[in-house]
């Protein structure tokens, strides 16, 4: 039953990010050689790269902030039950933890200038 709620919101969702894009009109006209020239539209034009780098940038975040949480958590866990190594797993810990910040950073700008680049 949940996935099927969860297929028909997904459903509904691709139906409200598609809307604008099928209801344009035709921007293509034929000059007097025959060519077929786009013509830009005169109203906005509602883009999905927006959307898609506005889901991209929350699902990084949401996966780094899991990540780090995985990170800390077994961290913990490995310095409860031998304190001796703890300075050793600290290290490892924080060397993962910046490799993960280096490339949720790297995706957040990617997914802000693929947003940037759109148009509405």
């Amino acid at each position: 039953m949940k996935m099927l709620q969860l297929s028909m919101l997904v459903v509904v969702g691709l139906a409200l990010v598609v809307t604008p894009a099928l209801g344009q009109e035709k921007n293509f006209t034929t000059d007097k050689n025959g060519v077929v020239k786009f013509v830009p539209p005169s109203t906005p034009v509602f883009s999905g790269a927006g959307v898609a780098a506005g889901i991209g940038m929350g699902l990084t975040i949401i996966g780094a902030g899991i990540g780090l949480g995985r990170i800390g958590s077994a961290a913990l866990e490995s310095m409860a039950r031998q304190p001796e190594v703890a300075p050793r797993i600290q290290t490892a810990m924080i060397i993962i933890a910046a490799m993960l910040e280096g490339a949720t950073l790297a995706s957040v700008i990617l997914c802000y200038l693929l947003g940037g680049s759109s148009t509405f």
